[in-house]
């Protein structure tokens, strides 16, 4: 691993985010991938921060709440066509029905800081401690946006409910390329 400054990395981070990145996380010895494409980099608390969007129905949430660790991977320069494809994949399919690092090849790396692995496949890797943690109030987003939260039928409740994102800030703890 080559340790980086993750702000010479920014611009990449930036271009790439909306395109798909990849969002690991782990709990209970299960590691899960996620592809997102809402986050943002930035300083809070005086320090760096990499703030993700997780939909309360995810896997990936149920991780964060037992683990609030996570790391976030993306591609280095523009992603391959195998990498589409694993983005692709990781934003379509749930770790609670696949293991999508089997089934996609993917190989964990170790965390230095963390718990929760990098992924060989994606090198740029940027490593979180949660430090902020909260709930979208989907009544507090503009009308405009609020179409953005589907509608979902909960078990063991009757009706529908929306199915509103978390915000989780975590502080970058670590960052590095994955040789």
């Amino acid at each position: 691993m080559k340790k980086i400054d993750v702000k010479d990395y920014a611009q990449q981070i930036f271009t790439q985010l909306p395109k798909g990145a990849l969002l690991n996380t782990k709990a209970d010895g299960k590691s899960n991938t996620m592809t997102i494409g809402w986050g943002g980099l930035g300083t809070d608390f005086q320090k760096t921060v990499f703030t993700i969007y997780v939909r309360a129905s995810r896997f990936s949430k149920e991780l964060l709440d037992k683990n609030a660790e996570f790391t976030v991977s993306f591609p280095l320069g523009e992603a391959s066509e195998e990498q589409k494809k694993i983005l692709g994949v990781c934003g379509t399919k749930s770790g609670r029905n696949m293991d999508k690092f089997k089934e996609l090849g993917l190989h964990e790396v170790k965390g230095r800081e963390v718990s929760t692995p990098a992924i060989k496949e994606f090198p740029l890797t940027l490593e979180c401690k949660v430090v902020f943690k909260q709930q979208k109030k989907i009544a507090l987003v503009a009308p405009e946006y609020q179409g953005v939260y589907p509608m979902l039928d909960i078990e063991n409740k009757v009706g529908k409910v929306q199915d509103p994102h978390y915000v989780f800030e975590g502080e970058v703890v670590n960052a590095y390329i994955v040789e």
